[in-house]
């Protein structure tokens, strides 16, 4: 197998000389491929020999520079020849990475998280994550840099120092100096394993340090509203339209289940009229890119009339506010409508499930299609909800009754 060819020399920066002196560059060229470095070294360009590339003269200077030039050369090639008794197809960027230390064995734990970001967000946000998806994954990834700098103060770690204890301190910290719960905590340690297992894959490291090491996640019972507080959101007076619209468009989620995401993207042409007359949501989740399908129960139907009319950016049905300024008008519709549950645009697909569609014997399995759940397990937790509301209620109605009947001796 043909060799491929390499080289290695040091040229002056002359633009940017500052106090008469310029800094040392070098340049690796291997078989084509260029690849510019700072030595972290300057010299007067009178003491620079061009065609030698390096310093001219036996001055004390000179010596010291053309030393540590020599010796730049001498480990970039040490480099060179390993990755070319190892890989069939070297580049002077993959040479200069192992000599700068960030070479596959040198892999870095957050540059690998920003390089799983950069491609996240180019080849999956749009298409079946969310733009929050996004956000949610920088937080950890921040979460992360915030530890190694409080912990060891790092800016960034190599896989292969990685070890339980990392892991370990990692749970405490996010627990007590973050205050993170446990949901919050597996979540974010869910995606520095994602992490790892992506280095063992790629031959980086040969075994996971931690894998064992685990948060047990919560299980949060997911908060609905009931018929009566439905109504008591749909009937009360608010005091302008746009949190009219925010209310709106929040029954609208409560009577076909869609996502924040989803009603906010929502456009007529997502909206489709079948042979019947019935109009039916017809769209892919922004969160997953599962297709869902719902047919528009009358209060849904009469809202896209209603909307109808206005003329919306992009063709969408609503004129939907961003996420935070949503929340806050939810709250305060939640306090008008004398509702002690903390509105969110999740909590009315949440009820969508519950009080809309299972307590009125809707099957689950179309409930798990109509919300666009990859699995119906996910559906099932609703399920649960629904039977343990069901218990709640009927004890709550034993204490009421009482001894109020009793059956003749």
């Amino acid at each position: 197998m043909k060799r491929s060819t390499f080289k290695v020399l040091f040229y002056l920066k002359r633009r940017s000389e500052k106090n008469g002196k310029a800094p040392i560059m070098g340049r690796i060229t291997v078989n084509g491929t260029v690849s510019q470095f700072s030595c972290k070294l300057f010299v007067s360009p009178k003491l620079w020999d061009t065609g030698g590339n390096r310093a001219a003269g036996k001055s004390v200077e000179a010596r010291r520079i053309n030393e540590k030039l020599e010796n730049i050369k001498t480990n970039i090639g040490k480099q060179y020849q390993r990755i070319s008794d190892r890989d069939s197809y070297v580049t002077a960027e993959k040479v200069k990475n192992a000599w700068l230390g960030f070479g596959d064995e040198h892999r870095l734990l957050l540059q690998t998280f920003d390089e799983y970001l950069q491609e996240f967000a180019g080849k999956r946000v749009g298409k079946d994550r969310s733009a929050g998806t996004l956000r949610e994954y920088r937080t950890r990834r921040d979460r992360l840099a915030s530890f190694l700098q409080y912990e060891y103060g790092l800016s960034d770690i190599p896989f292969r120092e990685l070890k339980r204890e990392f892991a370990e301190k990692f749970i405490v910290y996010l627990s007590t100096v973050r205050g993170l719960r446990s949901n919050t905590i597996f979540q974010t340690l869910k995606k520095v394993h994602a992490m790892v297992y992506m280095a063992l894959d790629k031959g980086w490291i040969a075994v996971h340090p931690f894998p064992d090491v685990w948060v047990v996640p919560q299980s949060r019972e997911r908060r609905f509203l009931n018929e009566d507080e439905i109504r008591k959101i749909m009937e009360v007076h608010l005091p302008n339209y746009k949190t009219a619209v925010v209310r709106d468009v929040f029954v609208f989620c409560c009577f076909t289940g869609l996502a924040y995401a989803d009603v906010r993207k929502l456009t007529y042409d997502d909206i489709h009229t079948d042979g019947n007359g019935d109009m039916w949501i017809i769209d892919g989740r922004q969160k997953t890119g599962t297709q869902f399908r719902v047919q528009l129960l009358p209060v849904a139907r009469e809202l896209v009339e209603r909307y109808r009319r206005f003329s919306q950016p992009g063709g969408t049905v609503f004129p939907v506010k961003s996420c935070s300024s949503t929340i806050r008008s939810l709250r305060a519709i939640a306090r008008r409508a004398g509702i002690a549950t903390d509105l969110t645009t999740h909590v009315a697909r949440h009820s969508f499930a519950t009080s809309v569609c299972l307590s009125q014997g809707v099957p689950i399995e179309t409930v798990s299609k109509m919300l666009g759940h990859k699995h119906i397990t996910t559906t099932q937790i609703y399920a649960k909800i629904t039977n343990d509301k069901i218990k709640r209620d009927m004890d709550d109605l034993r204490a009421r009754i009482g001894d109020k009947f009793r059956l003749a001796q």
